[in-house]
């Protein structure tokens, strides 16, 4: 009788036994499942013949997925890039034959044209959708989010007219529900949200030492 000897490289031996496509998510991400999925009126429970409440959430799941906000707004004629208010140049003023219009340049903030009546969820709502069924810790929220491309110029001067803001993927932290304003952080170029030593930042970026 000899003793099972299991080889040192196992990982290698597995990942060499791979028997045809996966349904697994092989995607390494810092967002929680459930915070993709569409919140539905459908009950759990569904008469034969109606569409199940699983079906419907996937159907709307990959409609929203499809949609881009750059291409929804540029089918309207709408640059993202001219939607934030900048300092005013009385020299540069754009002229009627830049069919332009000189008289009232951009200059209202774009978050007061925001209408939130028919959001089907509260902003703290979804805030929770970070949390994991079992976990204490709350996970950052996909979101996209319209921010300067140019970080330290954009937190010293967000309205220069140097500045090009473009809608980037963010990880969405915290709700301030008194200025009404959600705290979000960049995406790396793998799709994570890391801090400064590559860790998931959870919590909203509290840490336990405050």
């Amino acid at each position: 009788v000899t003793a099972f000897k299991m080889p040192e490289d196992i990982g290698k031996v597995l990942d060499k036994q791979v028997i045809g496509p996966t349904t697994e998510n092989l995607t390494m991400s810092d967002f929680p499942v459930q915070s993709f999925k569409p919140k539905v009126q459908i009950p759990f429970q569904s008469l034969p013949g109606q569409c199940p409440r699983k079906v419907e959430i996937e159907r709307r799941r990959r409609l929203y997925l499809s949609f881009d906000i750059n291409e929804l707004l540029a089918n309207e004629g709408i640059d993202s890039n001219e939607l934030m208010p900048r300092h005013h140049d009385p020299g540069n003023m754009p002229t009627i034959e830049d069919k332009k219009d000189p008289v009232f340049p951009i200059y209202l903030p774009l978050e007061i044209f925001d209408d939130d009546e028919y959001d089907c969820r509260t902003p703290e709502e979804w805030i929770l959708t970070g949390l994991e069924p079992g976990s204490d810790d709350r996970k950052p929220v996909p979101g996209k989010a319209l921010l300067p491309t140019d970080d330290v110029l954009g937190h010293e001067d967000p309205k220069s007219q140097n500045l090009i803001y473009k809608w980037i993927d963010v990880g969405v932290l915290d709700y301030d529900k008194k200025t009404e304003l959600y705290l979000v952080h960049k995406t790396d170029m793998n799709g994570l949200v890391r801090d400064e030593q590559g860790r998931p930042i959870l919590n909203g970026g509290v840490t336990p030492e405050g």
